[in-house]
Order: C-alpha cells, then sequence, then structure tokens
C-alpha cells in the first residue's frame, strides 16, 4: 500500500507563491518526515500556461509544468482527463528528488486517444536519461496504434539514471492492433540503452497494469543495462502476453557485457488472466509467462502469486549460447495455469538455456488446464545445474508430475524434499527423455528425489483455491533448511520462513 506523507512549504516568494496543498506519496524507502525541497507546481483543467504554476492559478498542461520543474519540485496534477505526451527530461538528485504525481484524493488521466508516437517507440509518461524522479498515482490509458511501425507505451524509462520510482500509477488498455510479432505494445517499460551507466535501483511498486494489446511484447518488462531493482507489490492483469519480464541479450545496451536485467527482486506481485491463446502474433498457443527471466541473472523471485496464465513462472533465455543465471524462485503459489507451472530451459535446442537456478518452497497446484503435455514441473534445452527443493508439486489429469523431455544434459537439474501428488489414477515422470509412470519408478531409474514424498498434501480447499496445508500435512517440518539467502525469511503470506522445521511448500506452519 501507498504511504502518504504531508509535505509543507514555506512561501519562497510572493512570485512563487506555491503553497502546499499537495502531499507526497512514498515507500519504504522514504521516510516519514520527508519534505520537498523545492516549489510545489500544480496542473489543473481550468488552468491556463501563461499563470504561475500556483494552486489558485495552476498551469493547463503537465508537459508545460515537468518542462519548468527542477530537483526538487513537486508537480501535482489535478482530477482531468489530459491528451498529451509527457516527456521527463530533468533530473533531480537524492536529497531533492522531482516528483510529479497526481493530486492526492484526486486521479489526473493522461489519455492517448489520437495521439502518434514520437520516434515510433514512446511512452505517455517517458523518462529518458533522468536520475531522482518518482511519478505516482496516475491513470495512463487509450494509447493504440494499429501499425507495427509504432510501438506504443503506457509508462516508459529509457537510457541510464538512478533512484526512479514508479508508485501506484493504473495503465490500461494500451495496444498494437495489427499482426505478426513486430507488431508491439508495452504497459511499462524499462530499457537501459547505455553502458557501462545503468539503470539503476529502480523501484516500481503498488502499479496495476491490465487489458493491454502486446504482440509478441511484455505487459510489463526490465530490459538491457538495468541492476538493482524492485519490482514488487504490482497487479499485472488480463493481457495478451508475458505478465513481467526481465530479460537480456536483446542489443538493448550497447555493450553484451552489461546488457542483461541483473540483480533485482521480483516480489508480492499478483498476475493473473494472461494468455497468449488468440494473439494474432502466436495463433492458438498457451505461451504467455507470468513471470518471465529471459537472460537475466542474480534475480530473487519470491511471494508472488501466479494463477489463470499460460506458464506461472519460466527461466530461460531465447539467444543460443546465453542463458538466465543464478535465480531464485521461492515462496511463490502457481495455480490453474494453462500449460506448465514452472519451467526452465529453452524452448528449443537452438536457443539458449538455464544455469545454476533454485526453485524452492513453492507450491504448484493444477496446472497444465490445457493438457499441453507441459506437465507440472518443466525442464526443457540446455538445463545445466539447477536445484528444486521443497516445492508442492499437485497435479490433474493427465498428471504429468515433471516433464524433462531431453537429454542434453547430463545434469539438467538436481532435485529433492519435494512433496508430489496426482489427482488421477497414474501419474508421469520424464527425466532425461525416459518416461516413468510411478513415482518409486522415477525416483530409482533418475537418481532423483531421494528424500521426497508422494502425498496427499491436505490443502485447506482446492475449490477456491487455500493451498495452506493442514496441521497434519506430510508437508508440515518435512523440508530442508538451506539458509535464509536460498529459502528467504518470510513464506508466501509474510511469515517467518522457518518455524522449527523447515515445511515443503509456499507456507509455513
Amino acid at each position: 500500500m501507498i504511504r502518504i506523507v504531508i509535505a509543507s512549504l514555506l512561501l519562497a516568494s510572493a512570485a512563487m507563491a506555491h503553497a502546499s496543498g499537495c502531499v507526497r506519496p512514498g515507500d519504504s524507502l522514504f521516510a516519514d518526515n520527508f519534505q520537498p525541497a523545492g516549489n510545489v507546481y500544480y496542473v489543473a483543467k481550468s488552468g491556463r500556461n501563461a499563470a504561475d504554476g500556483s494552486l489558485p492559478q495552476p498551469w493547463l498542461t503537465i508537459q508545460h509544468a515537468v518542462a519548468r520543474a527542477v530537483a526538487g519540485d513537486t508537480v501535482c496534477v489535478r482530477a482531468g482527463v489530459y491528451n498529451e505526451i509527457v516527456s521527463i527530461n530533468t533530473s533531480g538528485t537524492a536529497a531533492a528528488p522531482l516528483t510529479l504525481q497526481s493530486e492526492p484524493g484526486e486521479t489526473a488521466t493522461i489519455d492517448g486517444t489520437g495521439l502518434t508516437v514520437p520516434g515510433n517507440q514512446w511512452g505517455l509518461i517517458t523518462l529518458s536519461d533522468v536520475s531522482h524522479i518518482t511519478v505516482a498515482g496516475f491513470e495512463l490509458r487509450n494509447y493504440k496504434r494499429a501499425t507495427s511501425a509504432d510501438v506504443p507505451i503506457g509508462l516508459y524509462v529509457t537510457g541510464a539514471g538512478a533512484g526512479i520510482r514508479l508508485i501506484g500509477n493504473h495503465i490500461h488498455d494500451i495496444a498494437n492492433t495489427a499482426s505478426g510479432c513486430a507488431a508491439n505494445a508495452f504497459g511499462l517499460k524499462v530499457d537501459g540503452t547505455h553502458a557501462p551507466a545503468s539503470i539503476d535501483g529502480i523501484v516500481i511498486d503498488d502499479n496495476e497494469i491490465d487489458h493491454l494489446t502486446l504482440g509478441c511484447s511484455e505487459s510489463f518488462s526490465l530490459d538491457g543495462n538495468v541492476e538493482h531493482f524492485t519490482i514488487r507489490g504490482n497487479r499485472v492483469h488480463d493481457t495478451n502476453n508475458i505478465g513481467i519480464g526481465a530479460i537480456g541479450f536483446e542489443g538493448v545496451a550497447p555493450n553484451a557485457v552489461y546488457d542483461q536485467a541483473r540483480d533485482g527482486t521480483i516480489s508480492d506481485n499478483l498476475v493473473y488472466n494472461i494468455t497468449s491463446f488468440g494473439n494474432p502474433a502466436y495463433g492458438n498457443q498457451y505461451a504467455a509467462d507470468g513471470i518471465y527471466v529471459d537472460g537475466g541473472t542474480r534475480i530473487v523471485i519470491e511471494r508472488n502469486v501466479v494463477h489463470h496464465v499460460d506458464l506461472g513462472i519460466e527461466l530461460a533465455s531465447e539467444h543460443s549460447g546465453r542463458t538466465t543465471s543464478h535465480v531464485i524462485a521461492r515462496n511463490n503459489l502457481v495455480y490453474f495455469g494453462n500449460s506448465a507451472g514452472i519451467s526452465i530451459g529453452g524452448y528449443d535446442a537452438s536457443v539458449g538455456g538455464t544455469d545454476q537456478c533454485t526453485i524452492v518452497n513453492n507450491t504448484l497446484f493444477n496446472n497444465d488446464q490445457q493438457n499441453t503435455g507441459s506437465g507440472e514441473l518443466q525442464i526443457q534445452y540446455h538445463a545445466t545445474d539447477n536445484a528444486i527443493e521443497n516445492n508442492i508439486v499437485v497435479a490433474g489429469y493427465p498428471a504429468i508430475m515433471l516433464n524433462a523431455f531431453t537429454s542434453d544434459t547430463a545434469a539438467p537439474a538436481s532435485l529433492d524434499h519435494n512433496l508430489y501428488f496426482p489427482y488421477a489414477v497414474t501419474s508421469i515422470w520424464v527425466w532425461r527423455g525416459q518416461t516413468y509412470m510411478q513415482f518409486d519408478a522415477y525416483t530409482a531409474a533418475a537418481a532423483q528425489d531421494a528424500h521426497s514424498i508422494s502425498e496427499p498434501p491436505q490443502f485447506v480447499d482446492t475449490v477456491t483455491p487455500d493451498l495452506h496445508v493442514a496441521t497434519g500435512s506430510p508437508a508440515v517440518g518435512n523440508g530442508v533448511d538451506l539458509g535464509a539467502t536460498v529459502i528467504g525469511t518470510s513464506d508466501v503470506a509474510g511469515h517467518p520462513r522457518v518455524v522449527g522445521a523447515v515445511d515443503i511448500g509456499a507456507y509455513e506452519q
């Protein structure tokens, strides 16, 4: 939730009478007694750009205001619909950030109806090569194109910079309705396009992103030279491609050494109702991930709830010779997906893979609803030295628990201390291309899951669902403590991760 901090400013002069009725939206990185260092300017539909930007005499357009704001200033936008492109090219500082926000208690809407796309790729709000900027509380909507030449974006950060915060915005109905994979749009996009200078420390918190038409793009993505990022508490839903993406090796940064999202966290997000089925770029394929790390490294994905998407969480790389590496996916709930619950490895022998990633203490329930054959846990091409432990894996018909269908690597993953249960007469296990019809046959032949169990997890409710387990569940106390750096300090509900012995699954008793 957004905490609101009241900002009171003394009048700098009679000519700059910008009395502060505006307040500062923040997150846990802002102290409760934070006060803007500079002036507070106002924008309203009743304003005039010839006015002084004070509360009694607001400006008319947001762009006019941000073009005049400097470090420490706050631009407050009153309720109304603003049909304009807003580009921020002035930085704040760590001590005096620049803030653009809706007036508290009001929602300023930037509507893209009829607007063009500058440079063929731009946002309704764009931050270009800036630092220490906060954008908060806006509705961004109706930026639509029907040509593959243009990429409309709701909120766009590009270039390099530090200390950017995007908080509490609602982005919806951004669309490219042309056909094919070149017809792209994004709800929120962050592109680190320089090297070695990066987009460093961006915080993306409590935003809602929904009802997007995307082509082959993501609802919400970080790409290129982006590091030390925080993506938390966002709601991404009802789109026709990937929910949240952290991407590398697309040539977004000019130096391949820096060209990957890295050293960040994706936590406490809710991702649902996402499918590529019927998307013209995919046809009738269930290919849209809820959360996708494509070539990223050293990222923690934790305490997310992902349901009714195609693939729940995927760690892979689409580029030959490249990998997603050192990613930890922990304490997540993934259920009622159309295809795989969690997938690692490249989708084809010609692309990249997944190296030294850890999938731990997640709960997967009744995914592969469309019977794609992907199963609950899927291991594809070029997977090496990954670890899958302490997970609850429950599958419906046809009960494909594990689908490691390729034998291209000798050690795609080590699996242990998991709890498996099939809601079908026969469970199916595929390990390095060999199929086994029972748990014991699989463990003996594969030499995996030596301490794992195959018993009912005793979920509280399998309909709603409520994926807590009962006190007497075999999941209780049968996990392995891999240390806080691996399993985290809190479960999916925010409770302590370790209470006595470690439980299997996303919840701790």
